[in-house]
């Protein structure tokens, strides 16, 4: 029993080892999709939490989030976006693509598509942010 618990863990470890995080993957010269400083450090009891937690949106009154400036906003923070995020940002969350049909039209992996859809959504909510908690 005890021997095939640790060739599990060996052969798990050797697989693991062969694993490259994503933030590892960041093209030269592309910023994070949230600013590092945002989050506590290594030498920090809680390393990689937050330092403080965005705001609550649903706090926001609903006047302030459905205005047209807050509109305008999202719009301008889409249109910034490179070709590919403001595509797959905006079959998925204005025209209600599914990811499949994305994937599809724009010839990309659903991984890639999740990652573009990450990193558009991410810029957008920090346009929100500066509007929102200003």
């Amino acid at each position: 029993m005890l021997r095939i618990v640790a060739n599990t863990a060996q052969t798990r470890g050797i697989r693991e080892a062969r694993v490259i995080p994503v933030s590892s993957l960041q093209s030269e010269g592309e910023e994070p999709t949230v600013e590092p400083e945002r989050f506590r450090g290594a030498g920090d009891p809680f390393p990689g939490h937050w330092w403080s937690y965005p705001t609550d949106w649903r706090t926001v009154p609903e006047s302030k989030l459905l205005s047209q400036e807050t509109l305008d906003i999202v719009k301008a923070a889409i249109d910034e976006l490179p070709d590919v995020q403001r595509a797959v940002i905006t079959m998925r969350d204005v025209t209600g693509c599914d990811s499949e049909d994305v994937c599809q039209m724009l010839e990309i992996s659903e991984g890639n598509q999740r990652v573009l859809l990450h990193r558009a959504r991410a810029r957008v909510r920090t346009a929100l942010e500066r509007h929102l908690d200003a």
